[in-house]
């Protein structure tokens, strides 16, 4: 039975696609919702301030993945749904690996980039990461896929 449904997001459509679809499932299972960002850390940001002279890059990039989680949370509550977000910091997929272990979910939900140079099927690296060492089942929510509570559009299609 799925009571707790993680989703993962960043500043993309393709996951804020499968923000949807995570508050759609969520909403329908009666699941406990929860939604994480991942601030990558590594050494860009502080690279990038060595060279701007604009103070805050770190700050921003916080201010970045909290403006994500803002919009998942107006998602569920336009749905009824309560959900609680974290930042998680380090590496994308072992930070969601590691938080879908110890919370635990029953089911964790991607988004899947439309990218592909050469037009076949694309699975990230990082999702394909997550995929190979999850504990949990792992949705996958393609491109162009909208829920119906979230959006207000027809059932699931794409």
């Amino acid at each position: 039975m799925i009571e707790r449904v993680l989703v993962a997001v960043d500043d993309t459509r393709d996951s804020l696609a499968a923000a949807r679809v995570a508050v759609e499932l969520a909403a329908g299972l009666h699941a406990e919702l929860r939604a994480v960002h991942v601030a990558v850390d590594h050494g860009l940001p502080g690279a990038v301030q060595a060279v701007s002279d604009r103070p805050g890059v770190d700050a921003r990039l916080v201010q970045a993945g909290a403006a994500v989680l803002a919009r998942v949370t107006a998602l569920a509550a336009a749905s009824g749904m309560a959900v609680r977000v974290e930042v998680l910091t380090g590496e994308v997929a072992p930070a969601i690996l590691g938080y879908a272990r110890s919370w635990p979910a029953d089911l964790v939900v991607l988004g899947k980039s439309a990218r592909s140079a050469s037009g076949e099927p694309y699975i990230g690296q990082r999702s394909r990461h997550v995929l190979e060492f999850a504990e949990h089942p792992v949705l996958i929510v393609p491109p162009g896929v909208a829920g119906t509570h979230a959006s207000g559009g027809a059932a699931l299609s794409g």
